[in-house]
């Protein structure tokens, strides 16, 4: 979860899983622009320089210059470059939004084998879907992403304001893989009676001091004392004057495949007890931070802060945020509706309608067995 204007727009995610289908297209490849040995020591630098835990930057520092040091990337490029380099860093620690973004090869895509179908691309997926009436008294809206889009952010306001008389609001996040903070402050004015404390975000202090914290700067945060070598700021929810939401019930479907910033939207319903997490595990895709242009076309997400309950100081690496009611996420729906009251045989044909299209499993991070 990340709000940079450098290469990457608001969205890398959980590594292997998901960094890419949300971001535009990177630059075509030029074999001369850089070489792999280039590539990989600046992104051994980077993440030496400015990753959320010192020790553990100086590490994948080290495993990525001894790959250097033996050849391994000196032939590579393309996706191959990025699989090796993410295979050592991972052998380290892995992180849920580590994982080195390969340019696009110049050329045309491969054609079909003969007699086989050509190949098609998926389009990116779009941040809304859905978003209406449900059932009687019932809203449902899913995001996908929440990217930093003034257009997302007012359709998102949009969708409160014209259902603040429903008496349940379902988020549908199964298929969500992260970005930023706009489109939530946008939504928990509506669901809190009081101002209430949601999650803590600690930068490393380095690149705070620096000016290189993401959310330095965003009005719903407020600076806090935090653990040493960290800058800590909370996320808070500031009620509105429209009070017609504040008793409604909430529910958050969730899945594997919900990352990053869907993530921090989960943690916050669950942490402050306002939400009903319903479905499976989230992707354990923690870190927030910014993109970083590796040279060659090649880019990287480098992770700076970490965001976690400010109760007990636990954050969703690897685990992911688990669900206060654990069906498989293509049930999750069903469950909801039938719990408010809707017939079975109902819920499950309206399920069926508002199925994801995307894939709703975790995935691991590439170069992990």
């Amino acid at each position: 979860m990340i709000r940079s204007s450098r290469i990457l727009p608001a969205l890398l995610l959980a590594a292997g899983m998901v960094v890419v289908p949300v971001l535009a297209p990177p630059p075509a490849y030029a074999a001369d622009e850089a070489s792999a040995d280039a590539v990989a020591e600046k992104y051994a630098a980077l993440l030496e320089r400015d990753y959320v835990y010192p020790e553990t930057g100086k590490r994948y520092a080290a495993a990525i210059r001894a790959g250097i040091a033996a050849g391994r990337y000196k032939t590579l490029a393309g996706p191959a470059l990025g699989e090796a380099i993410d295979a050592d860093v991972n052998a380290v620690a892995p992180d849920g939004h580590l994982r080195l973004r390969a340019p696009e090869t110049t050329g045309t895509p491969a054609g079909a084998a003969p007699g086989g179908a050509a190949p098609v691309r998926r389009p990116p997926k779009v941040p809304v879907e859905q978003a209406g009436w449900i059932a009687p008294g019932i809203a449902f809206i899913r995001f996908n992403v929440f990217p930093q889009d003034a257009a997302v952010t007012a359709a998102a306001a949009k969708f409160m304001a014209d259902h603040a008389d429903a008496k349940a609001i379902i988020f549908d996040i199964r298929t969500h893989n992260g970005g930023g903070l706009d489109q939530m402050d946008a939504i928990f004015p509506w669901l809190f009676a009081e101002p209430t404390r949601l999650v803590t975000m600690a930068t490393r202090a380095s690149v705070d001091a620096r000016g290189g914290s993401p959310i330095d700067g965003l009005a719903s945060m407020r600076m806090v004392k935090g653990d040493a070598g960290m800058v800590a700021r909370e996320h808070w929810a500031t009620p509105n004057a429209d009070t017609r939401l504040r008793d409604a019930k909430v529910y958050v479907l969730t899945s594997g495949a919900s990352a990053s910033a869907a993530e921090h939207f989960s943690l916050a319903m669950k942490h402050t007890g306002r939400g009903t997490l319903v479905g499976a595990p989230t992707a354990g895709a923690n870190h927030f931070g910014s993109g970083e242009d590796l040279g060659g076309g090649y880019g990287a997400f480098i992770p700076v802060g970490r965001t976690y309950d400010p109760v007990t100081g636990k954050d969703w690496e690897g685990e992911g945020v688990l669900p206060d009611i654990a069906v498989p996420p293509a049930d999750a729906l069903v469950r909801v509706l039938t719990d408010l009251g809707v017939a079975p045989a109902a819920a499950k044909t309206l399920s069926d309608a508002h199925m994801p299209s995307w894939p709703m499993e975790r995935r691991k991070p590439r170069g992990v067995k």
